[in-house]
């Protein structure tokens, strides 16, 4: 049994978190994170949509264009965010089972000769350029900021649970997750203690900022998915 600290948005968190708990870890949810939705004018002739992130179906609910967009393929870099599409409404959906790289190479593959552009869903900070890689490829592509994902301090329970060495393990899905960690272990005045349980990363670009600040237990995840990450929790404490 490990002892467990998930960082991501609570929708997310609380998924995690219970991924883990059947598996018999001990969980504490503490968001960095909250994921707000903005106002998006996504009206248009599309030939589908592109999400990379489970966030984005759930921000363009309130849309009046998402009933029209819901009826267009759907092409989600992973599994995750395909099951939101799927749970938000879209009814053609298809994984590229991966990263940024996977998900153009599948939409190159599958709709590279559409006459209509596709609508990218996405949120206000970006790790990849789709819609460039889709241009080099040929593919119109067409950007929506519809999600920000605001930063949030450490709470007090993170707080004293990181103090009484009470965390085995801290999860990290992306750059920016890990950024935000160590920004509020400096803030919370911590660091020390924050940096010191294993840090299970997502990718090399989220292990990153840890690396830098001084974190020597950081593993990183075989491939970009959460059971590759999760595949990391063993027992680091006898």
């Amino acid at each position: 049994m490990m002892r467990v600290a998930v960082t991501r948005p609570r929708a997310d968190a609380e998924r995690t978190a219970t991924a883990l708990r059947d598996e018999g870890h001990e969980v504490l949810v503490a968001p960095l994170m909250r994921v707000e939705p903005i106002a998006a004018e996504l009206d248009g002739d599309w030939s589908a949509v592109i999400i990379t992130s489970a966030n984005a179906p759930e921000a363009i609910a309130d849309n009046p264009a998402a009933p029209a967009l819901y009826k267009l393929k759907l092409f989600a870099v992973g599994d995750r965010s395909a099951e939101a599409a799927q749970a938000a409404g879209f009814g053609d959906v298809e994984s590229a089972g991966g990263d940024a790289r996977a998900l153009v190479s599948l939409i190159v593959q599958r709709h590279g000769g559409a006459a209509l552009p596709l609508l990218y869903l996405a949120g206000e900070d970006r790790a990849a350029d789709v819609v460039g890689e889709l241009a080099a490829h040929g593919v119109k592509a067409e950007m929506r900021v519809v999600y920000r994902a605001v930063t949030a301090p450490f709470p007090d329970d993170l707080i004293e649970a990181l103090r009484a060495d009470e965390i085995d393990a801290v999860l990290h899905y992306s750059r920016r997750s890990a950024d935000n960690y160590v920004a509020g272990a400096a803030a919370a005045n911590i660091m020390e203690a924050a940096l010191k349980p294993r840090h299970i990363c997502l990718a090399e670009s989220a292990a990153a900022p840890l690396v830098k600040a001084g974190a020597v237990q950081v593993a990183i995840a075989a491939h970009p998915d959460e059971g590759s990450l999760l595949a990391l929790l063993a027992p680091s404490r006898p």
